[in-house]
């Protein structure tokens, strides 16, 4: 194994081609430099000098090793440095998963000046629901993500940060009877067949739209499931059935597809940034980041692992 510091030691050589300069640089005595230099060559199997009583020269060896030691050299310089800014979370790989809703909502934004601010970070993202976001979780293929749940029910066992609190509204058919009305009551729609996410999926969610309709004295007709919500306005648009989605899905205007609110109370759904702790220095300053920069018309839901 070579050390660096013959390494850096024929670097200077290289520049100077002259021992007693060279020497000179490293602090050190010429007798020493020398027996270094042939040491390395010793160890390499090749001569990296031409010497004569008059001048030093590199060999054909030598110029062709010098570009790559200086390169290592450099890296090795640049290694406490890039120690330094992983610590303090400036720079690493941030792994990070999302529901397809919230990439209607905030979170290009936070990508973006994310990135902006810390250009040494390098983001690896994937959409994934909860329940393979959790998966992901335990078998470490995560370092964070957006996460949909029903109101006060992030996952347990992580730490969460509620990013998103918007009401479901109702996802119908541009040409269904109802479309021209400007709100809906749960009485109009009961009997609709409905367009639904797998339970598995988003539990909490799940069940709070079936406690819904059971709180009105009625129960669902499950047409279909789906996991995307993209997916689900597609099977709105085909006349499979209405669909309860986030607010901000509104922002996907997909032909032949209206979105109404529900009158009265609304039901509301949650993102949560959920991570785990203790935190990464990576994920902590994202975690941050998106703290700082979220403008939002209602607090904040902070809660630790259980």
């Amino acid at each position: 194994m070579i050390e660096l510091r013959p390494l850096r030691q024929f670097a200077v050589l290289a520049e100077e081609l002259h021992f007693g300069r060279a020497a000179q640089r490293l602090h050190m005595t010429q007798p020493p430099l020398t027996q270094a230099i042939q040491q390395l060559e010793r160890t390499l199997g090749a001569r990296l000098f031409e010497r004569t009583q008059r001048r030093v020269a590199l060999s054909a060896a030598g110029a062709a090793l010098l570009p790559e030691v200086q390169r290592l050299l450099a890296a090795a310089d640049a290694l406490p440095q890039q120690a330094q800014a992983a610590a303090a979370g400036l720079a690493g790989r941030l792994r990070l998963a999302f529901v397809s809703s919230i990439a209607y909502g905030p979170l290009p934004g936070w990508l973006r000046s994310f990135r902006q601010a810390q250009p040494a970070v390098q983001i690896a993202l994937r959409e994934a629901t909860l329940d393979v976001q959790l998966q992901a979780f335990a078998a470490g293929e995560i370092d964070a993500g957006f996460v949909l749940h029903a109101e006060g029910a992030a996952p347990p066992g992580l730490a969460a940060w509620r990013a998103l609190r918007e009401p479901l509204v109702l996802a119908l058919p541009e040409a269904h009877p109802l479309a021209s009305r400007r709100t809906l009551g749960l009485a109009q729609i009961a009997a609709e067949p409905l367009v639904i996410f797998p339970r598995v999926i988003a539990p909490s969610l799940f069940d709070a739209v079936l406690g819904h309709y059971r709180a009105h004295g009625a129960t669902p007709v499950i047409a279909q499931e789906a996991i995307q919500m993209q997916t689900l306005i597609n099977l709105v648009s085909a006349g499979m059935g209405l669909a309860w989605v986030p607010a901000s899905l509104k922002l996907l205007q997909r032909p032949g597809v209206v979105y109404r609110p529900l009158s009265g109370p609304p039901l509301h759904c949650e993102t949560s940034l959920v991570w785990r702790e203790p935190a990464p220095p990576v994920v902590a300053r994202f975690v941050a980041h998106v703290r700082s920069g979220e403008r939002r018309q209602s607090p904040p839901n902070d809660r630790k692992p259980a």
